[in-house]
């Protein structure tokens, strides 16, 4: 819905598209000071809803680690009593303590195996949840976030954030918590054995804990900014292939390729720096720990050569030690992807956050039933905010009464296309009132206000699916029958029965299978499927030949029939039908009146009319 020049090149904002400009500048600014990761305290709501799975996986999660550090015990009990059996020349009494071992481990291995499950049920479950409320909440931002954020930006972060996301809850989190476990219990066992070794051992966790909190940092910061210039380039992608047939024509195909194979290698640049600190990080901790152990571990040799300790007690602290030191190598692994998922959940989070600028109030006034299809826009001033001294509607005054069929006219950038966006409030203005059938449309739920109107604009688009799913998409709950009158309407029923399966053949992705004037006589069925009292045409027949603009303004014509019907056309052939003709100019309301007075006065409109008609005119 867009005019070919002033207007529609300006593709401004309100205030609120500079604020969420603004706040989107800020939250990135943000996480580069952010040091921490608080981010992921978002999740916490999602996980509640699933309480179950959550503390069934923790009730496993606390089994299979408390088995894991039995095993230790186990073992000291067979080693101590191999060693007693030997000395004593029988081995009768060995059988029970390999049954204990063995026992053990088939609990260590059920309560795995249940852990595994519901940890990832759980994960997979958030995740999805998180998903839909993202994507459902992307759907409630108004025009103005997405003349703030690319949409590239944003499936960026709808698919690649949220993966990243997805490995933390689904396996990251099981595998940080199990370890976690795994050290404290470890280290408690440690102490119960060996308290003076263990007092060693823990003279290591500061030289483990400094990489893992000097280099996580900066893994973080790497993280985001590595999906930042990610999403920068599949935002300039998606830009790029939704116009290729103009990146062909122009022959730009090897300076599209290239400027998003930079952007990608500044993302990998990037994602490199990141994966050498995470890897300096994984080498300083499990170099430090594992050289640690061993040490410690020559020290227990000795203390049992020399008797002031037993060979099980050996082998059992030898295993926890090695369980801890595990530990920890795996936390400094997971603590990468943690870190990771910090970033991601931010940029997540900045959607989350991000507010429209038209929404519902907190009690909206219902509108009048029965809709009678009556508009109005008083006295109304609206600039979009990237160009404030340049308004496009300036004290302009517009009255619709029910039925009535009004056309806008005038120059491109004149303000046509504004109105109508004002009355679908994708927009409120800075001054004056928008009102339909009565009542301020700020007052209103958007969503009830635009259930009051049929939209074509001047390059519908149409989505994937079969021809009458694109019909229904005005009315979901649309029958066969009204499918098909409203084919029959747009006077596209002989182009859809000639497709090999009929209104039920997939047309492709934004109906590229149909030629341009079949997309919009489509686009008008959906409209007139739609069954609204107030009917908006941007250059609805913009796309048709001749012959077809005859035959459906023919349609449109019956169309408008008992329907409030704003009609924009640089065409005048197209409005010479209607009631009224409002002639716009800079804003503003210069001329009004039907096709013969307004010639008459010798005005815009008569200039105009002469341009297209000559003397005929």
């Amino acid at each position: 819905m867009s005019e070919p020049s002033g207007e529609s090149a300006a593709p401004g904002r309100p205030n609120s598209g500079q604020a969420l400009a603004q706040s989107l500048t800020e939250a990135a600014a943000k996480r580069d000071r952010s040091r921490n990761i608080g981010a992921l305290r978002r999740l916490a709501p999602f996980v509640r809803d699933h309480w179950g799975d959550a503390v069934l996986a923790s009730l496993f999660l606390l089994v299979s680690t408390s088995a894991t550090l039995g095993l230790s015990g186990a073992v000291r009990l067979l080693v101590d009593h191999l060693t007693t059996a030997k000395a004593g020349g029988g081995a009768d009494g060995l059988n029970r303590w390999f049954w204990l071992l063995g026992g053990v481990a088939l609990t260590l291995g059920f309560a795995s195996a249940g852990r595994y499950f519901f940890i990832t049920k759980l994960g997979e479950r958030v995740v999805a949840d998180l998903r839909k409320v993202v994507y459902g909440h992307i759907l409630t931002l108004d025009q103005a976030f997405f003349l703030a954020t690319r949409t590239g930006e944003v499936l960026s972060r709808l698919t690649t954030d949220i993966q990243i996301v997805e490995t933390l809850v689904g396996s990251s989190v099981s595998i940080a918590t199990r370890n976690a476990l795994m050290l404290v219990g470890a280290l408690v066992m440690m102490v119960v054995v060996s308290p003076h070794l263990t007092g060693l051992v823990l003279l290591l966790i500061p030289l483990v804990l400094a990489p893992l909190f000097l280099f996580g940092r900066r893994v973080r910061k790497l993280t985001a900014s590595t999906q930042d210039q990610f999403a920068e380039a599949v935002g300039y992608a998606g830009e790029s292939l939704d116009a290729l047939e103009t990146v062909q024509a122009f022959g730009r195909e090897g300076s599209a390729s290239g400027r998003f194979g930079a952007a990608v290698e500044a993302a990998f640049r990037t994602s490199l720096r990141r994966m050498s600190a995470r890897a300096v990080m994984t080498a300083l901790v499990i170099g430090v720990v594992f050289n640690g152990v061993v040490g410690i571990f020559w020290l227990g040799v000795h203390s049992a050569v020399t008797g002031s300790m037993s060979w099980g007690a050996l082998f059992q602290f030898a295993i926890l030690s090695v369980m801890a030191a595990g530990s920890v190598g795996a936390l400094g692994e997971t603590w990468g992807d943690v870190q990771k998922a910090a970033g991601a959940m931010e940029r997540i989070g900045e959607l989350l956050d991000a507010e429209p600028g038209v929404a519902a109030p907190a009690n909206p006034t219902p509108l009048p039933v029965p809709p009678r299809g009556e508009v109005a826009l008083q006295d109304v001033t609206f600039a979009y905010p990237a160009r404030p001294d340049l308004p496009a509607l300036k004290g302009f005054s517009l009255a619709v009464r029910p039925g009535e069929r009004v056309a806008l006219v005038g120059p491109s950038g004149a303000g046509k296309s504004t109105v109508l966006r004002l009355l679908l409030r994708f927009y409120d203005p800075q001054a004056g009132r928008v009102l339909v059938d009565g009542i301020d449309v700020r007052d209103a739920d958007p969503a009830e206000v635009r259930a009051r109107m049929a939209l074509v604009a001047q390059d519908s688009p149409l989505f994937s699916g079969s021809a009458a799913e694109n019909v229904r998409f005005g009315r979901e709950a649309a029958d066969d029958a009204a499918v098909l009158a409203a084919v029959r309407a747009a006077q596209a029923e002989v182009f859809l029965k000639a497709l090999p399966q009929g209104l039920e053949t997939p047309v492709g992705e934004r109906a590229r299978g149909l030629s341009g004037g079949q997309r919009q006589r489509l686009a008008i069925a959906r409209a007139l499927v739609r069954e609204a009292p107030i009917l908006l045409l941007d250059e609805a027949t913009s796309a048709l030949d001749a012959e077809n603009e005859q035959l459906v303004q023919r349609a449109l014509d019956k169309a408008m029939h008992g329907r409030t019907t704003l009609v924009i056309a640089h065409r005048l052939a197209t409005v010479l039908k209607a009631d009224r003709i409002v002639v716009m100019d800079d804003g503003r309301v210069v001329e009004e009146g039907t096709h013969h007075d307004l010639v008459a006065k010798g005005g815009l409109y008569a200039r105009l009319a002469a341009l297209q008609f000559g003397e005929a005119a």
